[in-house]
């Protein structure tokens, strides 16, 4: 992509941002939405978890699949095709009759947007030659995320006072502009050398994430000691190893497991796990908290969210100037920080607990969330060769969307369990244990982004980055 000016280099990137925009919000713009679904489309509470989730564990699936095809297939190609299905499948989802076919239309969504994310990483990688630039570009993208995700709950409830079917459908006039965008500025471009299909390492990954997340979310009915529940957990576990001795044994391996012989890449893989888990666990608990325990409407709830978007978009791009400037350290220690004491803020929450002092919390989380993501993405990224910016790039938005999707399945498995009633009189005590757990992970990232961070994490980011030119070099 060498040649193109600073003009299009930066309409590039707008368009890899709005993509990356529809996709960040339908991550999170459909749990305003959940206590209308659930109403309408008769929906239980692991129904309402598989909602969310559908879309989320078929995305973080596929990223690496969408990364590595983009590579071989072409990118701007790939990117257009997973914009066309993303817009198809918005509009299903607004159809949807029944719950059942709900969560399959998100599942759809969620292949869709398994060829944006990582394809356009991809694209701005080889887009921006001069790293001053690509490392501007990359923070932007970084704040894109944030601001995506976090902007969905706003969002959300202003269109569920239309109707839930509306949080799918304004997906599509932002879909049918980013095709024409991507046809009319984005130039193809593939790898130089493409790596090679593994379709074994796939239907592992595919394994492995699927019976983790059905035995947490199904755990609380079905009782943990159940047949069921115990044959999902030895399928995660025995596809986990499996794929791991597997792909240390293949030329082209669907995950770079050479990326993980980084101290700071292997930190920003497991902060970004946790950090969207705390994230995805707080926002799913808080919109049925808002909605069923206090009886706000999906307007005021989703503006209830707003001090924790507004803080998102705040810290985000200061964030990324100081990751810039001093390094990770000091934004990934505020970021984890700033999660943990959010959450300790909730730990004896009640319906009577004042609406004031729970905006104090949101605004505390989203402080500490704008700051810890653009670490993740310049951490994750930073050192590795073009020619596998697609790998790379899915490693580290796998990473996200896993999280996401286990820490709605944690947080709404853990609440579930102590729920003895309805969700109006029990979910706040029940959600008591979540915020603990949540807490605890904002310690540990505190904790991952010293080690990450130290001159030893360092050297080893740099004898990785020599190990993965080698095989070019020969």
């Amino acid at each position: 992509m060498s040649g193109l000016s600073r003009r299009r280099r930066y309409l590039v990137l707008a368009v890899c941002c709005l993509s990356l925009f529809i996709v960040g919000l339908d991550s999170t713009i459909v749990n305003v939405a959940l206590p209308s679904i659930g109403r309408e489309l008769h929906a239980s509470v692991s129904g309402l978890q598989w909602t969310i989730d559908a879309y989320l564990l078929v995305l973080a699936s596929l990223l690496m699949l969408g990364g590595s095809t983009a590579d071989r297939l072409g990118r701007a190609r790939v990117f257009k095709f997973g914009l066309a299905l993303f817009t198809a499948a918005s509009l299903a989802c607004s159809l949807a009759p029944t719950i059942g076919w709900l969560i399959f239309f998100r599942a759809l969504q969620g292949a869709a947007g398994a060829m944006l994310n990582p394809v356009a990483m991809s694209i701005i990688r080889n887009t921006f030659e001069d790293p001053r630039e690509r490392a501007q570009a990359i923070g932007i993208w970084g704040a894109v995320v944030g601001i995506s995700i976090a902007l969905g709950p706003v969002l959300g409830g202003v269109l569920v006072g239309l109707s839930w079917r509306a949080v799918f459908l304004v997906n599509i006039p932002i879909g049918l502009v980013a095709i024409a965008l991507t046809a009319r500025f984005v130039p193809e471009s593939r790898a130089p050398r493409p790596r090679r299909p593994d379709p074994v390492g796939q239907v592992l990954v595919i394994l492995m994430l699927a019976s983790l997340t059905s035995a947490i979310i199904e755990g609380p009915s079905l009782g943990w000691g159940s047949l069921w529940i115990i044959a999902l957990a030895a399928t995660a576990g025995v596809s986990g190893v499996t794929l791991v001795r597997y792909e240390l044994q293949r030329v082209d391996p669907l995950i770079e497991l050479r990326f993980f012989t980084s101290r700071p890449f292997s930190a920003a893989a497991v902060i970004a796990v946790a950090a969207f888990a705390a994230f995805g666990g707080f926002l799913f608990l808080n919109t049925l908290y808002l909605q069923e325990v206090r009886g706000l409407s999906p307007l005021s709830a989703g503006l209830c969210t707003l001090p924790m978007a507004a803080m998102t978009m705040l810290c985000s791009p200061i964030a990324g100037r100081v990751v810039g400037a001093r390094g990770v350290r000091g934004p990934l220690v505020v970021g984890g920080l700033g999660l943990g004491l959010g959450s300790l803020m909730l730990v004896s929450l009640g319906a009577d607990t004042s609406l004031w002092w729970v905006l104090a919390a949101y605004t505390v989380f989203g402080l500490g969330f704008g700051a810890v993501n653009p670490p993740i993405t310049n951490t994750a990224v930073s050192g590795m060769p073009p020619s596998q910016a697609g790998v790379a790039a899915a490693v580290a938005t796998t990473s996200r969307q896993v999280g996401l999707t286990l820490g709605v399945a944690v947080a709404g498995a853990v609440a579930t369990a102590g729920l003895n009633g309805s969700l109006h009189d029990h979910l706040a005590g029940a959600s008591h244990p979540a915020w603990w757990l949540i807490a605890a992970i904002g310690a540990a990232i505190v904790a991952l982004g010293l080690a990450a961070s130290t001159g030893a994490a360092q050297a080893s980011a740099a004898r990785t980055a020599a190990r993965l030119l080698e095989p070019q070099a020969a």
